[in-house]
């Protein structure tokens, strides 16, 4: 058996626990939230669009259409898996880190940065609407490069 098939087999699937977590988070495990779960929570916690999401995707050989993208992420994000942060009314982000932070938006390069949440201080925030309270605050700070 060469190295790269033993590397290979080595590496266990995530699918079962992508699988699982699916299950827990209440989505049914299909083909494709399979597939999409594991292009989102591969790796290193990060921020991506529907678009970016939709090209990794293609390049990975996984068909599916930018609208089930779209239907997946949401479905993602009301199941608790992704948080959504909107940086004006036609883009969203979809970060795989659920905590609480917040972000610096890269205007220039359309992307998105974490900020602890320990590095913002608010004085004070007004009192929720009558029979409400205040879930969570996203604050997303737009830089662009310097002149």
């Amino acid at each position: 058996m060469s190295d790269r098939t033993q590397t290979a087999r080595s590496v266990p699937s995530r699918k079962p626990c992508l699988t699982a977590v699916l299950r827990m988070a209440g989505l049914r495990p299909t083909r494709q939230r399979v597939a999409l779960a594991e292009l989102l929570f591969g790796g290193p916690h990060r921020h991506v669009s529907a678009e970016q999401l939709h090209d990794e995707a293609s390049q990975s050989r996984v068909n599916v259409s930018l609208a089930t993208i779209y239907n997946t992420l949401h479905q993602f994000h009301e199941a608790g898996l992704l948080r959504e942060v909107a940086v004006d009314a036609s883009r969203s982000y979809f970060d795989t880190d659920t905590s609480d932070h917040h972000h610096f938006y890269v205007e220039d390069e359309q992307r998105m940065i974490d900020i602890p949440a320990s590095s913002v201080e608010f004085a004070a925030l007004p009192d929720a609407p009558k029979g409400m309270k205040v879930s969570h605050v996203d604050v997303v700070i737009r830089v662009r490069k310097a002149q």
